[in-house]
């Protein structure tokens, strides 16, 4: 009976030395499909799909422009439920999936910056980058919902491309045949273009004029322009809209610690939305600046500010009339850092 007991215990000591390592590589592996829910993850059980990923060269502002080495970067995985605009304005559901592939995080982190209105705002904060496809389709991410994030590496170009399978329907959405940028923090993904070859990094193509320790910092009215037109103003908040509060820890950048006190507000977009309007183009490809009335600004891409689906929002933050840093201040909920949290809001510009 010993024996035959020892006997038990000297294979099943091997089966686990022979198998244990190899199926922690493998579910491990992103290639790795769990056909049988051997595991927790609900995102390894369907077939993986290598996807072919375009040379990208990278170009504009920075002193080092060249070709990408995806070799030397990691892969990242993300999850997303797409969904496209249609002309009626209602979203068009068309598919679940998981996308590994290189984040842009990665990608530009070893560009050298050298920016064309430094000596004006040396501040990378307005900077964003445009990446275009071989049809010259664009889709627009700012510096800051790259770096500045406190979920990183959620926008990637995808190398390779897997189904998210409900269950009980089964329903295979349609594997996209070609590599694509891929912004998970979108609600409509109309920024996933495919086949992306470009990176340019740009500054935003407007002059403020800057004026450092300006006191009283005050701006009675925010200005609104579209396409460089005057499109509106905001003076007070309407009566309709509800606050909002954030707890937060507020961290600078260079300060660090500002205060752990919750932001109370009113969402922005809700307040900018009849003056930008949504659009194909606009989630795509729109860009905005959010000026101070020193001069200091931010890029912010319109899907950043209208197209969330983490409930991360800007919000407009009303002070008191007269208050230094008022009337109009912003604090932007999704951001790691506290940077562009702008005080004295005194203009948003919008382009296409």
């Amino acid at each position: 009976m010993n024996v035959r007991l020892s006997v038990i215990l000297i294979v099943i000591s091997v089966l686990i030395f022979s198998c244990g390592p190899d199926l922690d590589m493998n579910r491990n592996d992103l290639n790795y499909v769990d056909t049988v829910d051997a595991t927790n993850n609900f995102y390894d059980n369907t077939e993986v799909f290598k996807l072919d990923v375009k040379d990208l060269t990278i170009s504009g502002e920075i002193e080092n422009p060249g070709k990408v080495d995806f070799s030397s970067l990691p892969v990242h995985s993300v999850i997303v439920k797409e969904a496209l605009l249609e002309p009626s304005g209602e979203n068009r559901f068309t598919g679940a999936f998981r996308y590994d592939g290189y984040s842009l995080f990665d990608i530009l982190n070893k560009c050298v910056i050298k920016k064309a209105n430094a000596e004006e705002f040396n501040s990378i904060i307005d900077l964003y980058v445009e990446v275009e496809n071989e049809n010259g389709d664009k889709a627009v991410f700012s510096w800051g919902e790259i770096y500045y994030a406190n979920n990183l590496h959620r926008i990637i170009i995808a190398s390779s491309v897997s189904r998210i399978v409900p269950s009980k329907t089964n329903e295979l959405w349609t594997i996209p045949g070609n590599s694509k940028i891929v912004s998970s923090p979108d609600l409509i993904t109309e920024r996933n273009i495919e086949n992306p070859v470009r990176i340019t990094v740009r500054s935003y193509p407007e002059s403020f004029p800057t004026t450092q320790g300006l006191s009283p910092l005050y701006s009675e009215k925010i200005i609104l322009y579209r396409n460089g037109n005057r499109a509106g103003e905001i003076t007070s908040i309407p009566d309709t809209l509800r606050e909002v509060s954030y707890n937060t820890i507020f961290y600078g950048r260079g300060r660090g610690i500002h205060t752990t006190w919750p932001f109370t507000g009113y969402m922005l977009k809700e307040l900018l939305m009849k003056y930008y309007p949504v659009s194909n183009e606009a989630l795509a490809h729109g860009i905005m600046c959010i000026a101070a009335a020193d001069g200091y600004r931010s890029a912010v891409t319109y899907s950043e500010l209208f197209n969330r689906n983490d409930q991360q929002e800007y919000l407009l933050i009303p002070y008191e009339k007269g208050e230094d840093g008022g009337l109009f201040r912003i604090f932007v909920a999704g951001d790691y850092f506290s940077d562009r949290a702008i005080k004295s809001v005194s203009s948003v510009h919008f382009v296409l």
